[in-house]
């Protein structure tokens, strides 16, 4: 969208001057008679050349995060409560936005509300951006007429979200840094501890224990094959990120997730207290149940959690209770079972959903709170028989050479 500089009086006779994005002269005209400013001079600028662009506008043409979606909402939340316009809402926003890519949203959406669509509309251009349940929270708002609540209600779930996230990459961070530690050990002593003690059991004149000849085997071809071992190592981490990115590999490494040892159940409780709260702000917000499974199945972030939210969905629509459909699935505990039937019966299925969520959350905190007591006797244990491997290996010629000195 082209940008426009224009100077003009506002309603004390004041000289104002500024730039605008929009579509054509005509619609900055009526953007600046509807904000009390009468136009004098209106310019439009020439693009900047790409390099003009500084690096830090360069970094800033990353995809948006959640922190990017989470600002969005809020601010558009206090500019509606305000009775700012919607044009108007856009205009200021796009000043103020620093995410190019955000920013570039922002203005076709602008554009698309200026040419009559709804908000709801012009938001599912970019679905990039904004995912299935945001853009049917803003088509629920702007039906019922309180589309601010919706702008509040998703910044609450998008900060929810974000400590979810978190939580699990807490989870998944500290296993994952032994383990690469492990191996980056355990490739150090094969490329260079191992081979500096090779020559001197070469000059022994006695018989090795097993123990040393599996640690020079293993030095020599970790010494003799480590290029292509380095490869193999990158092949792999690249392919799975190729295959995970495939429906098939998604939903494959979304169910294995929920079934490594100590981590797995506390990533299914988390996406479980994910998949409540989004539910329940669907519910709440009116979305029709069938609908609000649907969108709630996508935005999960998990393939095979998903599966099963379809299933109760088509559980319901074959006119089964909410409560047999959630048990069937095998994913809730009786006690968050029993929730859903009070709920279910009351008429207060939100507000059950959302005591769900709170008791998961509780949980996964205090899981992830304890997870190194859980997790340090499994890494002691591994790194404890590594060690008396090495040990023995080295150890026990060593002392076969002293005897023979002797």
């Amino acid at each position: 969208m082209p940008q426009f500089a224009y100077k003009g009086r506002n309603a004390r006779g004041s000289l104002v001057q500024g730039e605008i994005d929009a579509g054509t002269i005509d619609a900055v005209a009526t953007q600046l008679f509807n904000i009390g400013i009468t136009p004098i001079d209106i310019k439009e600028r020439a693009e900047k050349a790409e390099s003009d662009i500084s690096f830090s506008s360069y970094l800033n043409k990353k995809p948006p995060n959640l922190d990017d979606l989470i600002l969005f909402s809020r601010q558009m939340y206090t500019l509606m409560k305000a009775g700012v316009p919607m044009v108007r809402c856009f205009t200021g926003l796009i000043q103020s936005t620093r995410n190019f890519k955000m920013v570039d949203a922002q203005k076709d959406i602008l554009s698309n509300l200026e040419s009559g669509r709804d908000l709801s509309s012009s938001l599912a251009r970019h679905t990039d951006i904004f995912s299935t349940l945001y853009i049917s929270m803003i088509r629920v708002g702007e039906n019922t007429g309180r589309l601010e609540e919706s702008f509040l209600r998703i910044s609450q779930y998008l900060e929810r979200e974000k400590e979810t996230r978190e939580q699990i990459k807490a989870a998944l961070r500290y296993p994952i840094f032994v383990l690469i530690a492990i191996a980056i050990a355990i490739a150090i002593i094969n490329i260079w501890v191992i081979p500096a003690f090779i020559p001197i059991f070469e000059k022994a004149d006695t018989e090795l224990p097993w123990q040393t000849m599996l640690l020079i085997s293993t030095s020599d071809f970790f010494v003799s094959w480590w290029p292509l071992i380095l490869a193999s190592v990158v092949g792999l981490i690249i392919g799975f990120n190729l295959y995970t990115k495939t429906e098939q590999g998604r939903y494959i490494w979304d169910r294995f997730k929920l079934k490594i040892i100590i981590v797995g159940d506390i990533i299914n409780r988390a996406t479980l207290a994910r998949f409540a709260r989004s539910f329940s702000m669907a519910l709440t917000s009116g979305v029709p149940l069938i609908q609000a499974l649907t969108v709630v199945s996508r935005a999960v972030d998990n393939e095979y959690i998903g599966e099963h939210i379809l299933n109760m969905r088509n559980g319901i629509e074959r006119g089964e209770a909410l409560t047999k459909t959630a048990a069937l699935s095998n994913m809730f505990t009786p006690l968050v079972l029993q929730m859903m039937a009070v709920g279910e019966e009351t008429g207060q299925v939100d507000d059950m959903m959302t005591e769900v969520a709170d008791y998961y959350e509780r949980e996964v905190d205090y899981d992830i709170k304890n997870l190194s007591a859980s997790i340090e006797p499994v890494l002691i244990v591994a790194i404890g028989a590594m060690v008396l491997i090495l040990a023995l290996g080295i150890l026990l010629p060593m002392w076969d050479l002293s005897k023979v000195v002797r």
